[in-house]
């Protein structure tokens, strides 16, 4: 299946359909411009670096050390990502809020058993974290990718919330952090994540005690 190439903090992405994901997008406010420079320089740095040596005849463990160090950075930079997010208190909208949070909830379920499946969601004030699997084909027989799915979500929100905000402009920061799923573990660690946000956010004392999340599967060994 065709693979489909974006760009993501100056760094080329590749989508493929049936592939499931982690995705956290945020406010266009809730995360200073530059407070993340260091990450995405090093991120780059890394990338370039595998790229090059690559294709070369180079040592596998010297390569396999660079990758496991972008993976590395790549999971730091989403840690020092979500914890700005939760550091952040005066955001332009609360998504959180019922009316937001319905809007949302009815855009993340809008393409579900059409172009893709729903593992969890969580809306908290200022971001969302979205865990999903892309279908391979849509009801037309068109190869599916995230890029689209989002787009689509991001979009049609963005409209109706700050139209009920009485908001001019941009509603989210333009990127968002994806990764691919790997395996089972990586799922559950994800699904995982996303459904204690609050939790860890001290909102609430458990999971299912926040209005804005849910689970889409059984997964018993999660509590």
């Amino acid at each position: 299946m065709e693979k489909k190439e974006f760009y993501h903090q100056a760094l080329p992405l590749f989508q493929q359909p049936g592939q499931a994901y982690f995705v956290t997008w945020s406010l266009f406010d809730a995360i200073p411009p530059k407070a993340l420079v260091d990450y995405t320089d090093k991120l780059q740095n890394l990338y370039l670096q595998i790229q090059q040596f690559k294709d070369k005849n180079v040592d596998e463990l010297f390569l396999n050390s660079l990758k496991v160090e972008f993976n590395g950075t790549r999971r730091n930079y989403l840690k020092a990502f979500d914890d700005l997010l939760h550091m952040q208190q005066n955001s332009i909208v609360n998504l959180s809020k019922d009316s937001n949070s319905n809007i949302l909830m009815n855009a993340f379920t809008f393409w579900e058993g059409k172009r893709i499946q729903n593992y969890a969601y969580t809306i908290l004030s200022n971001h969302v974290h979205w865990v999903l699997k892309v279908f391979d084909i849509d009801e037309k027989g068109n190869p599916v990718y995230l890029q689209d799915i989002l787009q689509s979500v991001k979009h049609n929100s963005s409209t109706v919330i700050t139209k009920i905000e009485g908001m001019n402009g941009s509603l989210w920061q333009k990127e968002s952090y994806d990764t691919s799923i790997r395996d089972k573990t990586h799922l559950y660690n994800a699904i995982d994540y996303t459904i204690n946000n609050p939790v860890k956010a001290g909102l609430v004392e458990n999971w299912y005690d926040w209005k804005g999340t849910r689970l889409f599967i059984d997964f018993p060994d999660i509590n």
